[in-house]
């Protein structure tokens, strides 16, 4: 019989990884506070917890004094309170929180992990790039790492990090021309890509969309291949599949938004931030219309994030970064629970 988390001699076995875990959250602070960034903490429970269409969320009640319920969100993101706080005129600001994420539960994921998420008022998505170089850096320096594991995979963070757009990714990789799939970057083309797609033996399933079959691309052909030696940025996404970023000025085709890859792992998703309220609420309807038809269900769009919008947030970047997965690497450790001080049960 396995011994609960809390035995001794269980919990004697990660505690090294823990004591590591407790001075890069420590090391990062400090980075943050030298670059001038201010920590904010906002709440959990929210009217909205995120719209990305594949995230299942907790739902709860408020039970206000009087006896009204109103239903309510553990967030998957703390993004749409933080841009708020842009608005109110913060314009560096940082968060360790914890986020939530139901029907996810494997060795580099967990329902609820901490999320590092930062916010660049008046910069640009490049700068989030090095930002991210420079904190996977302290974690492995402060782990006394010099590469990054997880699974017999190794990545050199002290190298200089590659820079991968999405539509080199699928040239290098599966001799795909994505952009030529969406002729209409809005509204791209199922039987085009999955034209493409026929000599790598991946075809769509029936239902399926362009973005499914990208995603099926995606996972079976890129993915593993990405952040192998040393990190990868893989960055400038099709219009269509960055809801929450701006189009790249140079090609509107594509976004500025990035993922942030290690081993194979996914560890950051970074935005050049959307501010216009009328293209946002656009992005957010078309993505719940495509949650309802794939899951059956929708989730509330936050009011007061557009109304906050309307307003006049300015120009920013921001980055979410999965704190525990990056600690996971850069103490080797073999799965998400053996970084975090006590397991969801």
């Amino acid at each position: 019989m396995t011994a609960p988390w809390w035995h001794p001699d269980a919990f004697a076995k990660r505690l090294p990884h823990l004591e590591k875990r407790a001075r890069i959250v420590d090391g990062f602070r400090a980075w943050f506070a030298g670059e001038g960034f201010l920590e904010v903490d906002t709440p959990a429970l929210q009217v909205s917890p995120g719209l990305e269409p594949h995230l299942i969320a907790f739902a709860t009640e408020l039970v206000r004094p009087e006896g009204e319920r109103l239903p309510r969100y553990l967030h998957t993101s703390p993004e749409f309170t933080m841009k708020k706080l842009l608005v109110a005129g913060l314009p560096k600001i940082f968060q360790m929180g914890h986020v939530f994420r139901n029907g996810e539960r494997a060795g580099r994921h967990s329902p609820e992990f901490t999320m590092l998420e930062w916010y660049r008022a008046h910069d640009g998505y490049r700068t989030l790039m090095a930002d991210c170089e420079a904190l996977v850096r302290r974690a492995a320096e402060i782990a006394g790492a010099t590469t990054l594991r997880w699974q017999g995979h190794e990545a050199d963070p002290f190298q200089p990090f590659e820079v991968l757009t999405v539509p080199e990714a699928f040239q290098r990789h599966c001799g795909i021309d994505l952009l030529a799939t969406a002729p209409d970057p809005l509204a791209p083309d199922l039987a085009l890509l999955a034209d493409a797609a026929k000599p790598l033996g991946i075809k769509p399933h029936s239902g399926d969309s362009w973005e499914d079959l990208f995603f099926r691309i995606m996972l079976d052909r890129i993915e593993p291949h990405l952040g192998m030696g040393r990190p990868t940025f893989l960055a400038d996404y099709p219009i269509s599949m960055a809801a929450l970023a701006r189009p790249k000025p140079e090609d509107p085709r594509l976004a500025e938004r990035f993922e942030l890859y290690a081993c194979g792992v996914e560890l950051a998703n970074a935005f050049g931030e959307l501010t216009d309220p009328v293209t946002q609420r656009q992005r957010f309807v078309a993505d719940m219309d495509l949650k309802e038809r794939l899951y059956g269900e929708r989730y509330p769009i936050d009011e007061d994030f557009l109304a906050a919008l309307a307003h006049g947030m300015p120009p920013s970047a921001g980055s979410a970064l999965g704190l525990d997965r990056l600690i996971m690497l850069a103490v080797h450790a073999d799965a998400i629970d053996e970084v975090l001080w006590a397991p969801v049960q």
